[in-house]
Order: C-alpha cells, then sequence, then structure tokens
C-alpha cells in the first residue's frame, strides 16, 4: 500500500525537495492569511485603532526623518557598488534602520500587550477556550471575543523584547551593501529569528519548559524561517508596521488552530486483519452429526 503512495520512480528523486517546497509556502502562507482574518473581524479593529494609530504616526515620523536625511547619501555611497539596483538596497537599509529605531523606542513595550489580546482572542474565535482559560479571565457571555478577554492571571508575553534580536539586525544590515544577495539575505537571516517567536505564547500557555520550547522550534525551525520572512517583509512597510504586526499575529494564531486540532485528532485504531480460515470442505462433516442417508448407487 505505501508503495501505491509514493511517486513514481523517476520522480522519487523529487519527492524531498517538494515535500521542503509545500511546507515552506503553507507557513509563508499565515502572515498573509492573517491579514484576511484581522480585515474579517471588526471587533479586532479597536485594538489596532485604540492603542496602535498614535505609535504608527510615531513610525511615519521616524520613516519621514530617515528618508529625508539618510536615504540620499546612503544610496549615493551604494550606487558606486550596485549602480542602477542602489536604490533597491538603499530603501531596504533605511527601512531596516527605522525598523531598529522603532523596535528599541517601543515596540517591545507598548505592542506586545495589544499582541497577545489578539492571539487570545482569534483562538477563543476558534473554540480553543480551554487552552486560553487557566492563564486569563474570560467572561462567556460577552459580545464577541476581544470583549471577553479578561486580565491575565499569569505573565502574559507574545514576543519577549530581545536585545540581542536589535542587535541582530544591527549587525545584519550592512549585508544590504552586498550586491544581488545581500538584501534577500538580510530579509531570511533577520526572518528567520523573528519566526521562532511567532509561538511563543502558544508554548506559555501550554506550560512547556525551556528545552521543550527549543526542541519544538528545533522540529519546525523550516516553516519558523518562511514565516518569518513573510512576517519580517511586512514589518518594512512604513506606517502599516505596526498594523502588520497584529495580522501576522492572527496568522500566527492560526497555524495554532492548526497544530492544536492536529494533536487532539483522536487516533483510528489499527484493527487487525482477521486470521485466514482453511476452506471448509463440502464433503465434511461433523463427526458428532449422524451420518449422511445410505444412497443406492449402482455403478
Amino acid at each position: 500500500m505505501e508503495s501505491q503512495n509514493r511517486l513514481p520512480r523517476p520522480m522519487r528523486s523529487l519527492e524531498r525537495p517538494i515535500s521542503y517546497l509545500s511546507r515552506a509556502l503553507i507557513a509563508a502562507s499565515y502572515p498573509l492569511r492573517g491579514i484576511y482574518y484581522f480585515l474579517r473581524h471588526p471587533a479586532y479593529y479597536p485594538l489596532f485603532a485604540g492603542r496602535l494609530l498614535p505609535l504608527s504616526v510615531i513610525s511615519f515620523l521616524v520613516y519621514f526623518i530617515l528618508f529625508t536625511f539618510a536615504f540620499l547619501p546612503q544610496y549615493a555611497f551604494l550606487a558606486i557598488f550596485h549602480g542602477w539596483g542602489a536604490w533597491i538596497n538603499a530603501v531596504v537599509l533605511v527601512l531596516g534602520e527605522g525598523l531598529v529605531i522603532i523596535q528599541g523606542l517601543f515596540e517591545g513595550f507598548f505592542v506586545d500587550e495589544c499582541r497577545v489580546d489578539v492571539f487570545d482572542a482569534t483562538l477563543l474565535d476558534n473554540g480553543l477556550d480551554s487552552l486560553v482559560a487557566p492563564h486569563r479571565l474570560l467572561f462567556p457571555d460577552a459580545a464577541n471575543s476581544v470583549k471577553k478577554l479578561g486580565k491575565p492571571t499569569s505573565p502574559a508575553v507574545y514576543q519577549p523584547w530581545s536585545l540581542v534580536q536589535i542587535v541582530e539586525l544591527i549587525v545584519f544590515l550592512p549585508l544590504n551593501l552586498i550586491p544581488y544577495v545581500g538584501t534577500p539575505a538580510f530579509i531570511i537571516i533577520t526572518g528567520a529569528r523573528l519566526g521562532t517567536f511567532a509561538h511563543y505564547r502558544w508554548f506559555d500557555l501550554r506550560g512547556l519548559t525551556k528545552k521543550e520550547r527549543k526542541n519544538e522550534i528545533r522540529n519546525r525551525m523550516w516553516e519558523y524561517t518562511w514565516f518569518g520572512t513573510i512576517a519580517m517583509l511586512l514589518e518594512l512597510v512604513p506606517i502599516l508596521s505596526l498594523f502588520f504586526l497584529l495580522t501576522s499575529t492572527s496568522g500566527a494564531a492560526l497555524w495554532t488552530i492548526k497544530l492544536e486540532k492536529q494533536a487532539r485528532e483522536p487516533s483510528v485504531p489499527v484493527v487487525p486483519a482477521a486470521p485466514a480460515t482453511a476452506p471448509v470442505n463440502s464433503q465434511e462433516h461433523d463427526p458428532d452429526e449422524p451420518p449422511p442417508p445410505y444412497v443406492y448407487n449402482p455403478v
């Protein structure tokens, strides 16, 4: 049976690459699914408008100052090595510098609570109340999942503020100086680091130890790399970067829901095949039964 499900022999060499490509595309789709999900749930809008809209204005000012005073000098320097393509590297370089400033100023301190609410509300919308309830008060009669959320009863962190992550952003920014491959390398490397935090809140809700978290991340590192790469690209969008932080959080929660449902599906028991029975000979009879009647059959 297993041999029938495998690819034909000439295609078997592609089986592993196809598997990796499929896993990468599925993981990379979740930040985009999060945008669609967030926009389809107006109950989430106050989380952005009330808390992050003022911060988005501040982030706009940061990018405005950088592009006004830092873009042209960096573009002129990069043009010496990159030629006509220098503007792409210069744009990503300035966006990366802005991201470092925004994260260092307020992202880890003011945004994280909002991301926890988005993550938990998405779980509630999809019937995972039992996962959230042990860690925060819930109001089951509330009008929507956001209003159901009460005060956390245990420390609630979506993505811990990390000085290491900010230092890594600064260290890898010079990759944008390398022609052609530097900018993609910067986005993928920093995205891989970002992706490892996608399920930090989920691990916390499950009460995993540090060692168990590392094992989960190791087993899913390929998927986290591509989830984080797309999330990183969205975070580099000026003004909307904080909005995309929330939509990527919804995407991470949707991914969590899929993994939770897979883990909770009851395993189908394997029924052993019935032992083969010897064919019954119609001429044989039970010795306890009376013999068949005598029939005269002359030859």
